[in-house]
Parts: structure tokens; sequence; C-alpha cells
């Protein structure tokens, strides 16, 4: 019994040491994981678990936009409409008809994915600026609506009074930090899976894809659909978590948020926006609360951090820290330490 335990416990350390932990980037991930389910152990303030939720959901958010926009080069300026579109329908659903958060978020995220079926379809011969432009249209559409059926939606005042996610801080923490954790784990799989390749080569030449003999209308429907189920997850964890639906979530301010969060951590890595959301969410709120003039100067501040970081690396801050400690094999494409002089899998010469 001992040696068929010890088995299973010596198979997920060689994959640790021999996947993981050969890697840098991998290493860092992992520490970083482990440091944010450590969290609650480390501190009890409320607010500073706060603002790692925050961070949490709107890492799932900037990761979906990086799976449509990174991955398939369709330029989504109105991210924001699956956030809201999942966020209203779960509070409405939680307020009228008594469904709890488990049901009504995920409901409220099929809702999402409908949404990224009615932006898909007639956004499918627009490219470039004209499609950027349409999907910009599609969040303020819907906030006509809103404002049109106050009866329904709450208008300006929203929907308020929503049932709580856990009962508990520390809960919610727990609840959407794993969440955040899967959702951008199984994310990143499809985007490194055959599926994720297509995308990437209906990024560099649609054209080519189509002459291969893929169905390009599917799979970028298929980008507007998953994109739109994890927004979906994220908006309505942040409606139950806030406990109030309003427009401010479909504003295009929260759109330009996401595209900034996904461009300062790196586009096309989707763990890459991840890392943006969880270094600016948190400092801003931070930011926040030093004395004068640094408080109000706050956005400043921001802005010229961003600013410094896509002059000196435009690739992405995360993408940057990759390629200065990881090199690639120019033979069997595998990355490795920076320190070696030959590939760990086929020995070809790094240097």
């Amino acid at each position: 019994m001992i040696g068929l335990l010890g088995s299973y416990l010596r198979r997920p350390y060689k994959e640790l040491k021999g996947e993981v932990l050969v890697l840098p980037s991998r290493t860092i991930v992992v520490v970083f994981c482990l440091a944010l389910l450590l969290l609650p152990l480390l501190t009890s303030d409320s607010y500073t678990l706060r603002i790692f939720i925050l961070a949490g959901i709107f890492a799932i958010l900037a990761a979906s936009w990086d799976l449509l926009s990174g991955y398939t080069g369709q330029m989504n300026l109105g991210h924001a409409l699956f956030f809201g579109v999942a966020g209203y329908t779960s509070a409405l659903l939680n307020t009228n008809a008594g469904l709890h958060p488990g049901l009504s978020i995920p409901i409220g995220s099929i809702a999402a994915v409908v949404a990224g079926l009615i932006v898909g379809i007639p956004c499918l011969r627009l490219r470039g600026p004209y499609l950027a432009l349409a999907t910009l249209a599609f969040p303020l559409i819907l906030t006509g609506v809103i404002f049109a059926v106050p009866g329904i939606t709450g208008g300006e005042l929203g929907i308020s009074g929503l049932s709580v996610l856990t009962g508990s801080r520390v809960g919610d923490y727990y609840l959407i930090m794993v969440l955040a954790l899967v959702l951008g784990f199984v994310m990143w799989k499809i985007c490194n899976s055959k599926t994720g390749l297509i995308f990437h080569a209906l990024r560099e030449d649609e054209v080519a894809v189509r002459a291969s003999g893929i169905n390009t209308t599917r799979y970028k429907l298929l980008a507007f659909c998953l994109s739109g189920l994890f927004a979906g997850v994220a908006g309505g964890l942040y409606v139950h978590f806030m406990r109030i639906a309003s427009p401010s979530s479909l504003e295009l301010m929260l759109s330009f948020q996401v595209i900034i969060w996904a461009v300062f951590g790196g586009i096309a890595t989707i763990y890459g926006p991840m890392a943006g959301a969880f270094v600016l969410v948190p400092l801003t709120e931070y930011l926040r609360n030093m004395p004068p003039p640094v408080d109000e100067m706050r956005m400043l501040i921001i802005a010229a951090i961003i600013l410094l970081v896509l002059l000196f690396m435009p690739e992405g801050l995360v993408s940057r820290l990759r390629d200065r400690m990881e090199k690639v094999c120019p033979r069997c494409k595998i990355r490795n330490i920076a320190s070696r002089h030959e590939c760990r899998i086929c020995h070809t010469a790094l240097d």
C-alpha cells in the first residue's frame, strides 16, 4: 500500500520537476499561484482581499479578450458587452426567479455566448477598424435598452440586493481565485491546442487559412462564443460580489481597461493579460490610498508606467521578462533556460 502511494506521488513530482521547474517562467507562475492561495493566511485585511478578488475577476475578463482579439486578431473594442450581458442576466434571474448564484452565473454565461453569436455573425465580413467600430456600438446599444426599460433593468440605478456568493470575504476570495486560475489554465490549453493554432493562423493570414480548406467562419464564431463564455463568468461573479448590476458594467472605459491590461502584460499569451490585471488593479487601488498629492496623481502615475512599459517592452511586460529568462531552440522550438548552451530535448546548440 505504501509503495503504491509512493508511486502515485512520484509521478506528479517527476512531472513538476521535468516540465515546470525546468523553466523560470513556469516556476514563477507556480509560486505566484501558491502566493495567491496562501494570501488569506498571511493577512485578514478585508480591503486587501477585496482588491485581489476584483483583480481575479478582471484577470478572467482580460484573458477572455486575449482569447478573441489577441489570438484571432478580431479586434473587439466592446468587450464589456459580454461582461454586462452576463451580469444583468444573472442579476435578473437571482432577484426575480430566486435562482442561486451557482445557477444564475452559468446561465448568464450562456447568455454571453448568445451575445457573442449576435455580435459575431453580422461582423464576420468586417476587418480591421470597421470590425472594431462595429463591436464598439453593441455596448452602447445595450446601454440604451437598459435606460429604455427601467422597470425591468432598474435604469441608471441598476439592480441591487443580489445574493452573496459565499457569505464571507475569505470564501469569496477562494472561490473567485480558484476559478480565475482554473479558467486561465483552460483558456491557455485551448490556445495551445489545434484550435488555438488555427486562431493564431487566422490572425496572421485569414486568406491562406481559408485556402487550406479550413472553415474560417466557424472558427471566428467559436472564438466569439468562447470569449463571451469566459467574460460572462467574470460578469456574473462581479455583480454577485458587488451585489449590484449597473450600467457601469457596460461602460466603454471598462472595455478600454481590458485592452490596457492585455497589452501591458502581453497579448496572445493568456497569462500576460491576467498578470497585467493582477499588477495594475492592486496598484491603482493602493495609489488611491496614498497621501496627497500621490492619490490625486494616481492616474497620471499609472499612465506613465504603462507608457514606459509599451515604449521599452512593446511585446508586453510578461513576454519581455520571459524572453530574457529563456530562449527557444532553433530546431525543436522548445523553450530552455537562458543559461543553457544546448537544448534540453534535442541537444542542439543554443548559442
